[in-house]
């Protein structure tokens, strides 16, 4: 067989490997498990008194390792629709029974978020009405009518209209006394709508701005868009190769002009700032790439398979992982030196600050926590239970 026929087999069977018989692009799902098992990692250290910068998050402009977690989460929802719609369209559905389903799904999401928010104890005084996945929610309630229902380019418009109108928003609008352009967190138009809607209802480490707050959510539906683009080219795209190039490039692109535009509206993730956005987004997409090149290309896939396992379970873990970190801080136990522990710290305290520094104990906890989470969603994929919403 000459050379460039042996080439063109390989990059086939790499494609055929690439995809499950479902449809789905197993790139995609072990970029969203690399991406959950970050978030659960950075969510569970041994003590926040002891953690490592860059599993912490920006204090206010500028960004880290952890905040790409949350952007490529909202980017890869966007990857998923074109697939995830396309596999019930062709099973008869129509574009109405999805947009049923979609807001079904957006408020089941944003639901669990409150549901999260509230436990143990649910009191809906003081609950937390923003969230991680409040914002999903709202996010997906949006850009899943778009794909439906709009053009490639009335989605692009709506993209760009809401980067730049959320940049006008906050550059260009004074409010009660405020200068335009006030970008601190409790002075920024954003905070004000919160505290005027939501009250005591933030975040509880502030009480007067929220980093899920309902402005934002403006911009973050264009992370999702923007994936939502990238999915509708992989799915017309057969060439694996050339759509890692592509990706890349355009990976590349985005990257520099997020980082240009910071330099006048910095890249904020409290505030989800337009510049965030096209920052992330391009690092996502060569985030992307690199998966896609590895599994779809090299054909590299075992490196991955423990990823896929949180991809395909991603809310459930997210969840879950959520309610049994409340449910071990809140239990008390008895304390050596006669005081109540929790048993959160209890864990770190014991079984991993003995043997190394504070820091090295707190980050070995949270790995230990990846792995564990990983053990129950292997066993729940080898017995096919996957929680969907």
């Amino acid at each position: 067989m000459p050379a460039t026929e042996t080439r063109d087999a390989k990059a086939r069977d790499a494609g055929a490997e690439g995809r499950r018989p479902s449809g789905r692009l197993v790139s995609l799902d072990a970029f969203r498990g690399l991406t959950i098992a970050a978030m659960i990692l950075v969510n569970n250290p041994g003590s926040w008194n002891h953690v490592y910068p860059p599993l912490l998050h920006a204090e206010w402009n500028g960004w880290t390792p952890t905040d790409l977690i949350f952007p490529f989460f909202l980017f890869i929802v966007g990857v998923a629709m074109p697939f995830s719609f396309a596999r019930r369209l062709e099973r008869g559905g129509s574009r109405i029974s999805l947009l049923r389903h979609s807001v079904r799904r957006a408020l089941v999401i944003a639901g669990l978020g409150l549901f999260m928010a509230g436990f143990p104890r649910f009191d809906l005084g003081g609950i937390r009405i923003p969230g991680v996945l409040q914002r999903i929610g709202l996010v997906y309630l949006v850009a899943a009518p778009a794909y439906l229902f709009l053009s490639v380019r009335v989605r692009a418009a709506l993209t760009a209209t809401l980067l730049l109108g959320y940049w006008a928003l906050l550059m260009w609008v004074p409010w009660a006394g405020h200068t335009p352009g006030d970008l601190t967190p409790d002075g920024n138009l954003g905070a004000f709508i919160d505290r005027a809607l939501l009250g005591g209802h933030l975040w509880s480490q502030s009480r007067t701005w929220d980093p899920e707050g309902l402005l934002s959510t403006l911009p973050a539906v264009a992370s999702a868009l923007l994936g939502v683009f990238t999915g509708e080219y992989l799915r017309s795209q057969r060439d694996r190769t050339y759509a890692v190039r592509v990706l890349s490039a355009a990976g590349v692109t985005l990257t520099l002009i997020g980082l240009l535009w910071g330099r006048t509206f910095p890249i904020n993730k409290s505030l989800w700032t337009s510049s965030y956005v096209v920052f992330t987004a391009g690092a996502a997409l060569l985030a992307l790439a690199g998966c896609m090149l590895a599994i779809d290309v090299a054909g590299w896939r075992a490196w991955a398979r423990p990823f896929e396992v949180y991809g395909r379970n991603a809310i459930a873990v997210f969840v879950g992982s959520g309610l049994l970190a409340k449910m071990l801080i809140r239990t008390q136990i008895a304390a050596p030196d006669g005081g109540q522990r929790s048993l959160y710290a209890w864990l770190y305290e014991t079984l991993f600050l003995p043997w190394a520094s504070p820091v090295n104990a707190s980050l070995a906890f949270a790995v230990s926590t990846v792995v564990l989470w990983w053990a129950v969603l292997r066993w729940m994929d080898h017995r096919r239970i996957y929680l969907k919403v």
